[in-house]
């Protein structure tokens, strides 16, 4: 939903298309980015602002042009604070949509979901990022005229539908592809040229399909991966007033891309 949501802005979307070989590798790509949010979320403060700071450091030869919605060539840079707002914005937006839809209600609610989520923007460089739904609500809809459905915008939403995956998870991903945009507000689907599908006149059951999916992937996976039980470990030790196993060691220690201590 956030890559979506995110690729309807021509200066984001610009800087992926010229410097990122996301066509040739999108899950590697998908992987890159999972990687910074898992250890935003999980990872102590160094850990979350050596990822940030190594992301804005690659970002930093990124820049080109590209055509705004009025039809005018602009220039850009991937480390604009307006085209960063709008990334943490759409990501912010797609998790808590998402979290609402199919999880269940938030713990501490949605002012305090986003009021959190601020500290990932301001960790990317975002200035003054929302604090209340209201706030991430007028926000995005301060960029509402500077969206634009074209054939980069195609291309990317043809990749989401149908990513290089192995047989035998394609039928979930449908699923979960379908689900994600059935939380899209009704001017973003119409801008992707996407439909809630649909038997004739009368939709189908997604959200309850959705709802499936994700208790087999909960199944699979646990309700607390082994990531979250690792920082709530930590968590605990600080609280104790212990000090921390340092990464590598100890039995909470985690793969490379998610170590911390």
């Amino acid at each position: 939903r956030a890559l979506l949501v995110q690729s309807l802005h021509p200066g984001a979307l610009a800087g992926v298309h010229d410097f990122s070989a996301y066509k040739d590798d999108v899950l590697g790509r998908l992987a890159r980015t999972i990687r910074w949010i898992f250890t935003v979320t999980y990872g102590d403060t160094a850990a979350a602002r050596a990822a940030s700071d190594r992301v804005l450091r690659m970002h930093e030869r990124d820049r080109g042009g590209y055509t705004d919605a009025r039809g005018a060539p602009r220039s850009y840079s991937a480390n604009d604070p307006h085209l960063l707002r709008w990334v943490h914005l759409a990501f912010t937006d797609a998790f808590l949509a998402a979290e609402r839809t199919y999880g269940g209600p938030v713990p501490g609610g949605g002012d305090w979901y986003v009021a959190e989520w601020a500290a990932a923007g301001e960790l990317m460089g975002v200035p003054d990022p929302p604090r209340s739904v209201a706030q991430l609500r007028r926000q995005l809809a301060g960029y509402d005229g500077e969206l634009v459905a074209d054939a980069r915008v195609a291309e990317v939403v043809a990749l989401l539908r149908d990513p290089p995956l192995p047989a035998s998870q394609r039928l979930g991903y449908r699923i979960l592809f379908a689900g994600a945009v059935a939380t899209l507000e009704p001017g973003y689907r119409r801008l992707l040229g996407l439909e809630v599908p649909s038997l004739g006149p009368a939709p189908l059951p997604v959200r309850a399909a959705t709802r499936a999916a994700l208790a087999v992937v909960r199944f699979g996976l646990g309700r607390t991966g082994p990531t979250e039980a690792a920082a709530r470990r930590r968590i605990a030790r600080l609280r104790a007033g212990q000090r921390p196993v340092q990464p590598g060691r100890g039995s909470d220690a985690v793969p490379d891309m998610q170590k911390r201590p």
